[in-house]
């Protein structure tokens, strides 16, 4: 740096100094190369950074692992939105996301705007499209051809709504955040591609690897996120639940991701019920409930809000295992009906019984699509007869044993061979 430059930069270097030593923060001011405006989302942002209180942690803001440990342990709250956006914030000055001063940034998102109007005219040309073929009068010979280009048509119709977002900064930091409306498909889109990254392969391999299909259904395509908590407690596919634990009856989220609002029938199923007459195991439905209406936005069932005349047909029983018995897979899934199809319970109920339930014939039955599943284990525990008692369930005494095999008689063979 030249001596002229230094000569000129020293009054500003001695006034931050002076601010400095009189305890007053100073900031630069910051170009914006945006035009829009986001006063929202930066008093949000300030208004979360004065409510925190000294002494204790904002979720806004902690963004390391042993931060966010006693976050949730003294606090019972979990941090908000992306570890990146934490520590973003924790350093930054609280500008809008849209007005971050980068100018490489800003003529990006001008490039990504024109593109994003270019999708937004083919949408309103293949809307069009749509209209007139809908309006169109056809012979009943051509109608079933109708109506699968009418289908092709909004299949491509929902893609171009992806790709006219799908770019967009702003879709993706939302999203992050936890902020995406699942009304829009860009959300559902985004979400169904993170889930089936990990969450979608993992439950896929516990219900394969132990065996719960084809033993309780013979096949199933997991379209649908089944998430299984007891409580405040979340449950991992296949995990260990205690008898006392199970006593509640469960919470299921499920989450779907294409749009529109359908009737699901939920079953817990439990193929493992030792058979002591036949020397081998059978089945048992411990909790099964139909005409339950979930969406893309509205998918928190707790099964012990259920309504008992028009959705649940077998109410809910605690998981068990008796002493001696192997361990127990109870498997639930998430069945969904066809549309506008209202399963009469009251009829059911006299059908469906709870012991030797086999939920491949209730499928045929009323011909549902299983699109949900999740499994948890149940195994003896120093609970498990008083859950058995306080449920009216018989047999809390009772203990499984190995039969012992007896060894075949020792024949005694002739000295003569010997010899």
């Amino acid at each position: 740096m030249s001596s002229s430059a230094r000569q000129s930069l020293r009054p500003l270097v001695n006034s931050v100094r002076c601010l400095r030593q009189e305890g007053q923060s100073f900031v630069l001011p910051i170009r914006a190369f945006s035009s829009s405006s986001a006063q929202s989302e930066a008093a949000a942002v300030e208004q979360s950074t004065a409510q925190s209180t000294p002494g204790l942690l904002d979720p806004n803001l902690v963004y390391t692992a042993k931060a966010e440990r006693k976050l949730l342990q003294t606090q019972r709250k979990t941090p908000i939105g992306s570890r990146r956006r934490r520590a973003a914030l924790q350093s930054s000055n609280n500008i809008p996301f849209e007005q971050l001063p980068y100018q490489c940034f800003q003529e990006a998102r001008k490039i990504l705007g024109e593109d994003r109007e270019e999708k937004l005219k083919q949408i309103e040309v293949q809307r069009a499209r749509i209209a007139r073929l809908t309006a169109q009068q056809v012979s009943p010979q051509d109608e079933r051809q109708r109506e699968h280009r009418l289908a092709s048509m909004q299949r491509h119709l929902q893609e171009l709504k992806i790709l006219a977002d799908i770019n967009d900064p702003i879709v993706k930091k939302r999203f992050e955040d936890g902020q995406g409306d699942m009304n829009k498909p860009i959300y559902r889109f985004l979400a169904d591609k993170e889930w089936r990254k990990y969450k979608r392969n993992l439950a896929i391999q516990r219900i394969t690897q132990m065996n719960v299909v084809p033993d309780v259904l013979p096949a199933i395509d997991i379209v649908a996120n089944v998430d299984l908590s007891f409580g405040n407690r979340a449950v991992q596919p296949g995990e260990f639940v205690d008898s006392r634990v199970s006593e509640i009856p469960a919470r299921l989220k499920i989450q779907v991701y294409n749009k529109g609002e359908r009737y699901v029938t939920i079953a817990v199923v439990n193929p493992d019920v030792p058979d002591v007459a036949k020397d081998g195991f059978g089945y048992r439905c411990h909790f099964l409930a139909s005409n339950i209406n979930i969406s893309p936005t509205s998918g928190s069932v707790p099964l012990s809000q259920l309504a008992r005349d028009s959705q649940v047909i077998l109410p809910w029983l605690p998981a068990f295992t008796q002493k001696g018995a192997p361990y127990q897979r109870m498997s639930v899934f998430v069945l969904e009906q066809q549309q506008g199809q209202i399963i009469d319970v009251k009829a059911a109920t006299e059908k469906v019984e709870r012991e030797g339930f086999k939920l491949r014939g209730f499928v045929d039955r009323y011909t549902l699509k299983p699109v949900g599943a999740n499994l948890f284990r149940s195994q003896y525990d120093e609970g498990t007869a008083g859950v058995m008692q306080r449920a009216g369930i018989p047999g809390h005494d009772v203990e499984f044993k190995r039969m012992k095999v007896e060894p075949l008689p020792y024949k005694k063979l002739p000295g003569s061979r010997y010899r």
